[in-house]
């Protein structure tokens, strides 16, 4: 079993040996129990490593989720979107609202529920995302880079807007945009709200066909509401 890399399976086995419940068990009870384990074994790890890849940026639940009057924030909207039905549709959730109100948090949640669905998803700060891609062209790993955003079920930008997009930018944005648009998802988050977005990338042109794209198909939240982080340092 462990040379064939059945480690679920091994465990169980020897759980059963060990506390003598093989004498119990039928042999359809038996190997019942070990596809079981195996199957589990096999499923927690593969969660444990799409968590590990995705890089979010808080352990988060929506479980966790406030949902406080005045947040302007729907209990059975998160839900259905938690089902994420949205990725399958290549839907994209454009989070909006001041800083300190829960947006990334909100964001890492939904992601973190649809690694725990099996999709594969990846967590960046914008900025960074642009600049490590710039300097991707520059050294010619560019492809490959676009090529590994490409095939994940869900990326969340977040933070976006907090810097004009000049036009080398706006050029890779419309290209991962581009690459995802009817085939897989995008949670973007701002402090500016979405009919703003337009002003914030240079080139104009790009503006129209990127701004066409990510607001196509999309479910806007948009969070109010007293800062997050000053709460939780008042009750503390």
């Amino acid at each position: 079993m462990q040379r064939m890399k059945l480690y679920g399976m091994h465990q169980a086995f020897k759980a059963v040996v060990e506390h003598h419940k093989d004498a119990e068990l039928s042999p359809d009870e038996l190997i019942s129990q070990l596809v079981d384990a195996e199957h589990d074994d096999r499923y927690n790890r593969k969660i444990n490593r799409l968590l590990k890849m995705a890089r979010f940026r808080y352990k988060a639940a929506l479980e966790d989720v406030s949902y406080d009057h005045g947040r302007n924030l729907d209990r059975n909207t998160l839900i259905r979107l938690g089902e994420c039905l949205y990725i399958s549709n290549a839907e994209n959730i454009l989070i909006t609202g001041s800083t300190g109100v829960g947006k990334s948090y909100i964001a890492c949640a939904l992601g973190i529920q649809a690694c725990y669905q099996e999709h594969k998803v990846m967590y960046f700060n914008t900025s960074r995302l642009l600049s490590q891609l710039k300097l991707a062209k520059a050294d010619g790993s560019y492809v490959r880079a676009m090529r590994k955003l490409q095939k994940q079920d869900l990326i969340i930008l977040d933070d976006f807007g907090l810097q004009p997009i000049n036009q080398q930018n706006s050029h890779i944005l419309l290209e991962l945009v581009e690459d995802r648009y009817n085939l897989s998802s995008m949670i973007i988050t701002s402090q500016i709200p979405v009919e703003r977005w337009y002003e914030l990338i240079e080139e104009k042109t790009l503006a129209d066909a990127i701004m066409d794209r990510v607001v196509h198909h999309s479910h806007n939240i948009v969070l109010k509401g007293e800062s997050m982080r000053k709460k939780m340092t008042k009750k503390k």
